[in-house]
């Protein structure tokens, strides 16, 4: 018979107590572990404020035939605004607005509360448009700021005058008023040298001109041109150099001695020869075969030859952008060839018939820039020099100015 062992009384009890402590300590760490109860924040906007309204601007350019009216009526400007702001204009000032203004609409969120007519960099007219409306002329304070430059020729005046930084509408107007006896073309030289003062305006930081030159010099193969500008009293703005004479040339209206003029300037000629209507763009001078024809001024050759209908003709290129041309020519003077410098006076050709012509005279043109001007009634440049009363003025101006030059240089070769 198998038999069992008995098991120990004091072992159970002592498993029983264990298993019961283990219990009652699970259950005090669960209660007194419990999280904390949840709290619900809530977060509002009151979306009812008005955003903060910001400020915009229309831009109108006006064109011809655009009117104030129509103009506000493309913007949108109420009606009875626009009936109250041209009840205003007592003085009349927006009737000056031409082609080419500017005109701001400026708006804070969809009400209009200004409009400036800018008329350029400097003059405005401002319509205020609050309670009470206001129009009024508005200039931007201007200030004259004055600077030097110095360079030589290499290769090429205009690229050596852009690289010591002096603007291109400086140095076009150098040119211009050298142009009388230097061409620009042919006759500069490496190793010329270019000095210059000019101005130039501002406004609240920005430049509003292409600047003015106020002295001017230039050594073209050792010799020296200069050029101050002076206000004469009776010519204006000229320059002059420094024995106060005008760097222009004057022209000699008619280029010979003539019995009379045969054709007048005239657009809308009938043709003697094509008998259709062909613009007359010159003067025809009678004269008789071989009578010599004169230069009307300094300058240079720039045409010797034939032309299609003009026969043999000569154009001469002067300074201040001018052009001469000479027309019909018996024949040309000896020697002449393109790139000759011309005097005022000089001999350069002959009457005669050559090309179409009826009969012997000079067809001559006055050229300013690309337009064909009528020599008779075209307003010739002045050369007189400085007024006599104002002699000692232009000679303190220019002595001074020289002096800013030599100062300038030295600085510059410092």
């Amino acid at each position: 018979m198998i038999g069992f062992k008995k098991t120990p009384i004091k072992l159970v009890l002592s498993i029983f107590s264990l298993s019961l402590l283990s219990i009652l300590l699970i259950y005090i760490d669960t209660i007194s572990n419990n999280p904390l109860p949840v709290e619900e924040i809530t977060i509002s906007e009151n979306l009812n404020d008005e955003l903060s309204l910001i400020n915009t601007k229309q831009i109108h350019q006006v064109k011809k035939g655009d009117s104030l009216s129509v103009i506000f009526e493309d913007k949108k400007v109420p009606l009875n605004l626009a009936y109250k702001i041209f009840d205003f204009d007592r003085n009349n000032l927006l009737s000056s607005i031409i082609p080419g203004d500017v005109m701001e609409f400026n708006y804070i969120g969809s009400d209009l509360y200004s409009i400036e007519i800018i008329k350029d960099n400097i003059n405005s007219i401002v319509i205020n448009i609050k309670e009470d409306i206001s129009i009024q002329k508005i200039k931007k304070e201007t200030h004259i700021i004055t600077s030097y430059s110095f360079g030589t020729v290499n290769n090429s005046f205009y690229k050596s005058a852009i690289n010591v930084g002096i603007p291109d509408s400086i140095i076009m107007d150098f040119a211009y008023i050298f142009g009388w006896d230097i061409d620009f073309i042919f006759d500069v030289r490496n190793g010329d040298k270019f000095s210059v003062i000019y101005e130039a305006e501002y406004s609240e930081g920005e430049k509003i001109s292409s600047g003015d030159i106020v002295l001017a010099e230039f050594i073209n193969k050792d010799k020296k041109y200069l050029a101050q500008r002076f206000f004469d009293k009776e010519q204006g703005k000229q320059y002059f150099n420094e024995n106060g004479e005008n760097v222009k040339k004057a022209f000699l209206r008619a280029p010979l001695d003539f019995a009379y003029i045969s054709s007048h300037f005239n657009p809308n000629r009938m043709h003697p020869i094509l008998h259709k209507i062909k613009a007359h763009n010159g003067v025809d001078y009678a004269a008789k075969r071989n009578t010599p024809i004169m230069a009307s001024g300094d300058g240079v050759i720039s045409f010797l030859g034939r032309q299609s209908g003009y026969g043999r003709t000569i154009e001469i290129k002067h300074g201040g952008n001018i052009k001469t041309l000479y027309a019909h020519l018996e024949k040309f003077e000896n020697k002449l060839k393109v790139g000759n410098k011309i005097k005022q006076g000089d001999i350069i050709g002959y009457v005669g018939d050559s090309g179409q012509a009826t009969g012997p005279h000079l067809h001559f043109e006055f050229w300013q820039g690309d337009v064909r001007t009528d020599p008779v009634k075209v307003k010739l440049p002045s050369a007189n020099p400085v007024d006599s009363s104002q002699k000692d003025e232009f000679k303190n101006l220019l002595n001074s100015n020289l002096k800013k030059l030599i100062y300038y240089n030295s600085i510059k070769y410092e």
